[in-house]
């Protein structure tokens, strides 16, 4: 512990590093290089975790959406190309049959699947096609809906009462209200039906099909405006975080299957977008960029290890008959072999704090470039407790390719020192 607050053993050890400038640069870029690899993979793989969570932060992570199409096998009776709708039971069916499912939100949409382009929106003498939605409240609990201070979204009395009331986009806003004229409480024609406006959404993506422009009624509402009775579009469904939403997909077509007496083996009955599964592979894909950075990282400042090691034993060599005069002169094992393998960890903190800053410098440049981008990327960062694992491997590693130089230094006899040329 003495030779760390030693002055004089830490000149000795600036003076053996300074003798050969250009062999110790060259030593440590092998750890240097190590780190650096290590902390851009890592804080690339973190950028990418960062930036899809930000473009999907509002939605469930374990959702997915499940939509009918038409038959392609025939089945009980009926024929090849049969078109399917989805029901209001089907929700129902579902969450009882399905105990991994946590919320189903049947739905409807004017001017998604339809083709029709929206429905027309008035406002005194503006006018603009929109989309038209008619919702559920539970489906803000797998799509967050931001709602403007003053308004709210739809909510179980407005579905019981067959309200006519609606939560507009932002851009809705702008296109069909004067700049200083307040949206929430006033009133817009729907296909010649007036309805109150209760909320303004901000826009998130990542949401579904939604804009900044669409408009949201309830459910009931939407049902008696379009006549569109039991039927359902699609189901935004969300399943426990627990539960493996690949096998709840699977579950659901094979309900579905049977409930609207489909061939088992029909592939293209319905329809299903796994947001979950995304998710999935996203997050496996950015643990095993981590799980490379560590490997390669180590490697590479294992490497750079090995080449400061070797340096100390031609430095050994090099300083045989300074290390014999200093054994000479009363100078212990214990204090030769520290002042060698602090040289050692020295190099390898040195060179492992340049490979840091250096790393940095390049995620800076990267978020820089990547900011404002549609890319889903955003604060390539290396977590804390990442870089205190590096700095501890370095040290470790440091230490251990250290005692084979300080312990050839210390095998050294004063008389066979003093002997040298």
């Amino acid at each position: 512990m003495k030779l760390l607050f030693s002055r004089d053993v830490w000149s000795e050890i600036f003076a053996s590093i300074g003798k050969n400038k250009l062999r110790t640069a060259i030593t440590i870029v092998g750890v240097l290089w190590g780190v650096f690899i290590y902390i851009g993979l890592s804080g690339a793989a973190k950028g990418m975790d960062n930036g899809f969570e930000r473009a999907f932060e509002n939605v469930a992570m374990n959702s997915l959406f499940a939509w009918a199409q038409s038959t392609s096998m025939p089945h009980a009776g009926f024929k090849t190309g049969r078109p399917l709708r989805l029901k209001m039971e089907d929700a129902t069916t579902l969450t009882n049959r399905i105990p991994e499912i946590q919320y189903v939100a049947p739905r409807n949409a004017k001017g998604v699947f339809d083709g029709s382009g929206g429905a027309q929106v008035v406002r005194g003498q503006k006018t603009g096609n929109y989309t038209i939605y008619g919702d559920f409240p539970v489906f803000t609990k797998i799509a967050t809906k931001k709602i403007y201070d003053g308004g709210r979204f739809i909510n179980d009395s407005d579905i019981e009462n067959n309200r006519k009331v609606c939560v507009i986009g932002e851009r809705t806003q702008r296109e069909l209200f004067d700049e200083d004229e307040e949206a929430v409480g006033g009133y817009i024609r729907i296909d010649d039906i007036y309805f109150q406006v209760i909320g303004v959404h901000k826009f998130v993506p990542g949401g579904g099909f939604e804009s900044d422009s669409d408009v949201f009624i309830p459910f009931s509402t939407y049902r008696k405006l379009y006549n569109t009775g039991q039927n359902v579009d699609w189901f935004s469904i969300a399943a426990y975080d627990d539960a493996d939403v690949v096998a709840v997909e699977e579950e659901i077509k094979a309900v579905l299957k049977s409930v609207h007496k489909v061939h088992p083996d029909d592939e293209r009955a319905f329809g299903t977008f796994n947001l979950g599964e995304i998710f999935n592979r996203i997050t496996g894909f950015a643990k095993g960029i981590n799980f490379l950075s560590l490997v390669v990282g180590i490697a590479c400042i294992l490497a750079g290890v090995i080449g400061i090691g070797n340096i100390l034993l031609i430095s050994v060599k090099e300083r045989t008959k300074e290390l014999g005069v200093r054994r000479a002169l009363g100078a212990t094992p214990s204090e030769v072999r520290g002042q060698i393998l602090m040289e050692a960890v020295t190099l390898t903190i040195l060179a492992g704090i340049m490979g840091i800053i250096l790393g940095a410098f390049t995620l800076w440049i990267i978020d820089k470039q990547t900011a404002g981008s549609d890319f889903p990327y955003t604060n390539p960062t290396v977590p804390i407790p990442y870089l205190v694992g590096a700095f501890l491997i370095m040290i470790i590693l440091g230490t251990l390719i250290g005692l084979i130089p300080a312990q050839r230094a210390v095998s050294i006899k004063p008389i066979d020192a003093l002997r040298e040329e």
